[in-house]
């Protein structure tokens, strides 16, 4: 019995005015094993160009003779027209010149008419469906990463248009809570700082799903000191209890650690979700916090309890609540209204945590959540009974020392400018502005020049005319190691790091957190500027070594603000850097350089796949190391087939590229 084997179906456009040809040409295809061949023929260039222009066939067999017309003429035609069809050139018979003549005007390979029946033409058609498939398969990879860059600079841009009148609300507040003059209105100040941190958590319960979703979620565990963090909540709860006329207590049901290592603003979160839930769906009653720490197994954990003598949840719908969008309301009632993001955020928080949150509820007879974290480690932390007693605000405020420097603002919002500027003051800072990066690099490197020097920038990131990134690189690559602090609303995975990498001594997250900022400025004017002042000079005399000393590095990249970072990263390694931003210009570098230790391709250029090209720079360069770097894993198969030695998966940052080049 004969078994049949399915073969592929491509899509072939003929190109052809001789009906002979035309037979011959059908017949060879039909011989080819594994294909099954759909053959469009037309015999002239005015009916090619227009099927060309569709990009609906796998390849094209292009005739060189068609009357009038010939057949460089329709390749270079059809380029011009964003024809992406592998094309080859036909012809009758044997002609150097004319094979580079059809290679440079983008034809994939030039075959001989008698060659038809070889094993020639049966590789060049296999060569020609694989580009195809390979040129597919990137854009696909475009459309892929491009939908994701949208949705990542969605929201980061989102993230910045609400945190940036958050920062004013908060810091305002916060000056006005500091200022003796209005004791009078404190408790009234209390309540818009406190609910202004809520709507803040609020913003973060609707981005947080998405980041989580996506891979761009990052935790910040830090010291939290357990008694202030816990009556801190409950005071901001209690407000809303009492509104509602519920009883909220908080009991600690065994001796806590006095310190534990966590998220605060994350854990913060949570309990705020829950409670605030908890309160929502109780008419009457009480809602009781109970706290303690389970050590009778050697996986330490610190419960939380909410129960709360409300509404309830039927059983059969307790599974669903921690899912997005389901809310407890429709279930029971449509009197409250919410996103419906908080049950599942803090499921999601949690898992990110290692930590666990459970329910019981039955309909008319109330909730019950306990939720539980890792606090760290803790064996050597005291532990003490908790009174949860409240710190004042005015004392932390006054515990703040005085600092002293020159400091320069860069912000293009007048309100945020003006904010930083008086906080920064009352720390006992002398205070400059600038509006964007450029005006913040004209200022700086005039005091560098009168030898009046900033002890340290305060730079937002996003700003008209020159914004922080931009302003950062320009800064470095003149060497002027004065400290920049970045402040930005962006809070997705690897952004502190990438600043870092850009040359930010640090990050401030908006709004700001004047004592968080206070200790960072304190740190900072500790250390000094002389320890980054020697890593730019070594930096600096590494970049500056003679060529034949310095490793050459070929960087292939069409992304400028991805070019220009990664040669950045490359020259504080002591290499001398290349850009070239498409195939073309990097054929044409290597072939006035010759001599590369190094060649970076990135996958996705405007004019050719990066595996190809690694192939062609390969033959130019054998000696080179070649490294693909994609925004996908490249198998070493891939890797092998293409000449490369290693892939880098994107983004690139300082630590890969030490590692690379170790």
């Amino acid at each position: 019995m004969t078994q049949s084997i399915s073969k592929l179906n491509k899509r072939i456009l003929l190109v052809e005015d001789d009906e002979d040809d035309y037979i011959l040409t059908c017949d060879s295809l039909q011989q080819m094993p594994n294909y099954h061949f759909n053959i469009d023929w037309v015999d002239n260039s005015i009916q090619a160009l227009e099927l060309l222009k569709q990009n609906r066939h796998d390849i094209c067999l292009l005739d060189y003779q068609l009357g009038a017309i010939n057949g460089l003429t329709v390749l270079k035609q059809a380029s011009d027209d964003g024809c992406t069809v592998p094309i080859i050139m036909l012809t009758g018979q044997i002609d150097t010149e004319l094979d580079n003549s059809a290679l440079d005007a983008g034809a994939v390979d030039y075959l001989v008419k008698s060659e038809l029946s070889s094993a020639r033409f049966n590789r060049a058609i296999r060569y020609a469906l694989a580009r195809k498939d390979i040129e597919n398969e990137r854009l696909e990879r475009i459309k892929a990463e491009t939908k994701s860059r949208s949705k990542d600079k969605f929201l980061a841009h989102l993230s910045h248009e609400l945190r940036t009148p958050l920062t004013s609300i908060l810091g305002y507040t916060e000056l006005l809570l500091s200022d003796k003059n209005n004791n009078a209105i404190q408790p009234e100040l209390s309540t818009i700082l406190d609910n202004g941190k809520h709507l803040l958590g609020l913003l973060n319960n609707v981005l947080d799903l998405s980041k989580i979703a996506a891979g761009k979620f990052e935790l910040n565990y830090t010291p939290l000191p357990l008694e202030s963090f816990i009556a801190d909540v409950y005071t901001l709860m209690l407000m809303t209890a009492q509104d509602k006329g519920i009883n909220l207590t908080l009991t600690a049901k065994s001796p806590l650690p006095i310190t534990i290592t966590a998220d605060s603003l994350r854990l913060r979160q949570i309990l705020i979700n829950i409670i605030h839930n908890a309160i929502k769906f109780t008419n009457e009653g009480s809602v009781d916090i109970d706290v303690w720490l389970d050590e009778s197994s050697d996986n330490t954990k610190l419960f939380f309890s909410i129960a709360d003598t409300g509404v309830g949840i039927p059983e059969s719908l307790l599974v669903t609540i921690f899912k997005p969008f389901e809310q407890v309301q429709d279930i029971v009632s449509r009197n409250e209204e919410g996103a419906g993001l908080g049950l599942s955020i803090c499921s999601e928080l949690l898992k990110q945590m290692n930590g666990s949150i459970s329910v019981k509820s039955s309909v008319a007879n109330g909730s019950k959540f306990i939720v539980g974290i890792d606090p760290g480690q803790i064996a050597d932390v005291k532990r003490k009974s908790l009174a949860f007693k409240r710190s004042e605000y005015k004392s932390t405020t006054n515990s703040l020392s005085k600092l002293s420097g020159k400091v320069l603002i860069v912000d293009d919002i007048d309100d945020i400018r003006r904010l930083l500027g008086y906080v920064c003051r009352s720390f006992g800072l002398d205070v400059s502005y600038a509006h964007n990066g450029q005006q913040a690099i004209d200022k700086i490197v005039y005091a560098n020049k009168t030898n009046t020097l900033y002890d340290l920038v305060l730079m937002d990131i996003h700003m008209p005319v020159l914004d922080g990134k931009r302003a950062i690189l320009q800064l470095r690559e003149m060497d002027i190691a004065t400290p920049v602090f970045a402040i930005t609303a962006a809070t997705m995975k690897g952004v502190q790091q990438e600043l870092h990498e850009l040359g930010f001594n640090n990050v401030v997250a908006k709004p700001i957190d004047k004592y968080e900022l206070h200790q960072k400025i304190k740190q900072q004017l500790n250390n000094g500027i002389m320890q980054y002042k020697e890593e730019a000079t070594t930096a600096s005399q590494l970049t500056n070594k003679d060529s034949t000393i310095s490793e050459r590095v070929l960087l292939i990249e069409d992304d400028v603000d991805a070019a220009e970072i990664t040669a950045l990263l490359l020259r504080r390694l002591g290499k001398k850097v290349e850009i070239a931003h498409n195939a073309k210009q990097a054929i044409k570098l290597l072939n006035t350089y010759p001599q590369w230790q190094h060649i970076l391709v990135d996958m996705n250029l405007p004019d050719g796949n990066g595996l190809v090209l690694s192939l062609a720079l390969k033959e130019q360069a054998p000696e080179a190391n070649i490294t693909i770097v994609s925004g996908n894993d490249i198998s070493q198969q891939e890797l092998h087939n293409c000449g490369a030695q290693n892939s880098l998966l994107k983004p690139v940052n300082l630590a890969m590229l030490e590692q690379l080049f170790s």
